[in-house]
């Protein structure tokens, strides 16, 4: 990863070990590192509340009822009673007053810790919920704060009053209260005190240390513009606002900010690799490509495949090295643009290679790419690992004479001892499963002599589709090309969540389905029984159906079959020997049988919904009617009665992709944890912050634009800055 060498200015305050803030210690130093991994002084400074509670108004206890949220009541506790609820077990109350009423504070646990430390006679500020019991209000495990009266300034609704301890009368209270913070903890945090309230605490003690006002990392001309608030001001506002407004100026400075420097290294490193590599230059279209376009393409492309076959032939004509990210649902036509810029490869005297996740989707490309281009003199060969010996070594000896013109394979393309004549065009397939660093492995590998500083195009094709703000920071660095037209004579599929109560209904559809001459998809969840979860089974659920189907063959298939066994039961049900496929989601990418007409999906509540579409992808192949049944029970959370109805309203993936990452974020969509590409951001969010990803984008571009070179005097505050952040735990190198 190209980084820009500005000498980096010396070691402030925020990288200060956190054992030395006041509050910590070796101990709790310890506790935060494991659990927060909270090191230095900036760390926690960068560990931001999740939540604030407006502590501005103080109630009257007259005022309070059982319905209403958080509140605040000045008083003074007047006396405790403890109540016996069996072995080791006690209740304590505190009868708590402020002149206008009594309520009761209530411990069932703690309560020995409350009696030895809150004071009779004392005033306290009590923060908590209020309920009633026994027609008194009561706040259970309330919080107490001992109250100062030189330094609070309560604003009240109506008197504020506090107790004299003489004769009870009650005098004027007239200062303001802030908003309070509230900070994650773990339970390992909790058990040692280390609460949100102490995490309040040490972030008190931390800013009032910060004499000196913290670095900007922004130039001023660039924050004026922008009307953000200061860097300074920001980080000392998260942890402690005046209001609510005020509080989201802060949020709005460090969101952008952080979306900015992840925006300025993507296009930082785009811009470096376009001035560091040229493509080669496929000027030509000959006779491979219009044979295939004119005698064999089996239907006329879409506009969308059109649209993007225009972007590809002007990318690899340009003389700059294509880099094109193909969005398309399942069954949209992406492998066919991905063959017709292979095969302008090959007009142009260059080998093409396509690499896939899994042995079955790089099988079902090889199958797909040889019937399409049937009687046509284009060698094209599979390179997986289960390719060896004899076979293994013609294919390695024909893509170093040229021989190999198109290959098709796994990973295991990416191994040493592959090496090409010339190659000079790279798909990708579900590049989410790849990590960035294997897909640029693929550059080198044409012989040195075939171009120099002159690398293969690389088109990266993936079925998932990604909401635009998500693919301009996970893709940064890739113009995006969308097919988004299904080819002519495919009909949508038909969703419908049916409850396990309807299960004999359903096979009777089915049935009919079968009798018709159609195939069906049963998927389960899990392969085993669980006994914390109560789920069906693909074991169970293979019994079943083989008592309620008797007349008809089934195959079964799950991730812990030995490969052989799993391919031989996926060929029979592709050749029709079973009608029924029952499986767990193994069969989610790498499966194509036009004839299967019914995706049944059980306990449907355990995907999400980018997992729903894809295995909904398995279905709707051929011209026939399809359909998708989610069955689930009838206990379903909020979230998930959302997914379903999403899945049954629309067959739009980037609906549904817009959906899941509102409802999952950027960090659980399926795929981008385990390639290394989930985030690392600490206040914005990808799903919610939209418009600032944009914002954020922009302004990345001007300065890329205006200094490629990262040698502007006018930006080396933000080169020093980009340079500090790849020093950090942050995974740089994956976003890009």
């Amino acid at each position: 990863m190209y980084l820009c060498t500005i000498e980096i200015r010396k070691m402030d305050i925020l990288t200060q070990d956190i054992m030395y803030l006041t509050g910590v210690g070796p101990n709790r130093k310890k506790l935060l590192s494991n659990e927060l991994g909270i090191e230095t002084f900036g760390d926690l400074l960068e560990y931001y509340p999740y939540k604030y509670v407006d502590r501005s108004k103080v109630y009257r206890v007259d005022e309070l009822t059982g319905e209403m949220p958080f509140v605040q009541v000045v008083g003074r506790i007047l006396s405790f009673e403890t109540f016996d609820m069996g072995p080791m077990r006690e209740r304590v109350v505190a009868h708590f007053s402020d002149g206008t009423g009594i309520m009761d504070l209530v411990w069932f646990n703690g309560g020995k810790y409350a009696k030895q430390n809150y004071k009779i006679g004392q005033d306290y500020l009590v923060f908590g919920r209020p309920s009633v019991f026994n027609n008194r209000i009561q706040v259970q495990h309330p919080e107490l704060e001992a109250i100062d009266h030189s330094s609070l300034n309560f604003e009240h609704s109506a008197a504020q009053t506090s107790a004299d301890a003489n004769n009870g009368q009650w005098s004027m209270i007239n200062v303001q209260c802030k908003m309070r913070p509230y900070y994650n903890t773990t339970e390992k945090m909790k058990k040692f005190n280390l609460t949100s309230r102490a995490m309040e605490r040490l972030a008190r003690n931390l800013i009032e240390r910060l004499k000196e006002p913290m670095a900007e990392t922004i130039p001023d001309f660039i924050t004026a513009r922008l009307h953000l608030m200061n860097r300074d001001q920001a980080l000392r506002t998260i942890h402690f606002p005046q209001s609510a407004k005020e509080l989201e100026r802060a949020r709005v400075r460090l969101k952008f900010e952080e979306l900015f420097f992840v925006q300025l290294n993507i296009l930082r490193y785009a811009s470096d690799q376009r001035r560091k590599y040229r493509g080669y230059v496929f000027n030509r279209i000959g006779p491979v490509f219009n044979t295939f376009y004119y005698d064999h393409l089996p239907f006329n492309l879409t506009g969308a495949q059109k649209r993007v076959m225009h972007e590809i032939r002007h990318d690899v004509g340009s003389g700059r090295q294509m880099n094109r990210l193909l969005q398309g649902d399942v069954g949209s036509g992406k492998t066919l643009v991905a063959l017709m810029a292979m095969l302008i490869a090959l007009d142009n005297g260059f080998q093409a290679c396509m690499m896939a996740p899994t042995e079955i989707l790089a099988e079902q490309h090889l199958t797909t790419i040889r019937e399409l281009l049937q009687g046509m003199e284009v060698r094209v060969e599979l390179l997986t690992g289960i390719v060896k010996g004899k076979k293994r070594q013609e294919i390695l000896d024909g893509l170093l004479d040229g021989s190999v013109q198109i290959l098709v394979g796994t990973h295991a393309i990416i191994e040493d001892t592959v090496q090409f004549r010339q190659l000079g065009m790279v798909i990708v397939d579900e590049q989410h499963r790849f990590g960035v660093a294997q897909r640029a492995k693929l550059w080198s590998k044409s012989r040195p002599s075939a171009g120099g500083g002159t690398i293969p195009h690389v088109l990266v094709m993936t079925a998932t589709p990604i909401p635009r703000t998500l693919a301009m920071t996970l893709y940064g660095d890739l113009d995006v090309s969308i097919i988004d037209e299904l080819p002519p004579g495919r009909k949508p599929i038909q969703t419908t969540h049916v409850f396990e109560s309807r299960m004999t209904s359903l096979y009777d559809g089915i049935r009919r389905q079968i009798n018709q001459g159609r195939q069906v998809y049963f998927v389960f969840p899990l392969i085993e029984e669980s006994e914390k979860i109560d789920l069906k089974n693909l074991e169970q659920g293979f019994e079943t159906l083989c008592q309620v189907f008797p007349e008809f063959r089934l195959s079964k298939v799950h991730g812990r079959m030995k490969p052989r066994d799993k391919e031989e039961e996926m060929q029979r049900f592709v050749r029709g020997e079973t009608q029924i496929l029952v499986a767990t989601t193994v069969i989610e990418v790498g499966v194509n049988v036009p004839n299967a007409s019914v995706m049944v999906i059980m306990d449907a509540q355990r995907f999400g919904l980018s997992q729903l579409h894809q295995l909904r992808g398995r279905v709707g192949r051929g011209a026939d009617q399809s359909f998708c049944i989610l069955v689930t029970s009838y206990k379903l959370s909020e979230i998930t009665r959302k997914r379903i109805d999403i899945m049954c309203q629309t067959n739009d993936g980037f609906r549904i992709a817009e959906a899941d990452l509102k409802l999952r974020g950027p960090g659980d969509l399926e795929g981008t944890q385990q390639s290394g590409m989930a985030f690392d951001l600490k206040i914005a969010d990808i799903a919610r912050d939209g418009q600032l990803v944009q914002m954020a984008r922009d302004e990345a571009q001007r300065i890329v634009d205006e200094d490629a070179t990262c040698s502007s005097a006018k930006y080396e505050i933000l080169w020093n800055r980009l340079a500090q952040l790849h020093k950090t735990n942050i995974n740089w190198a994956a976003i890009s």
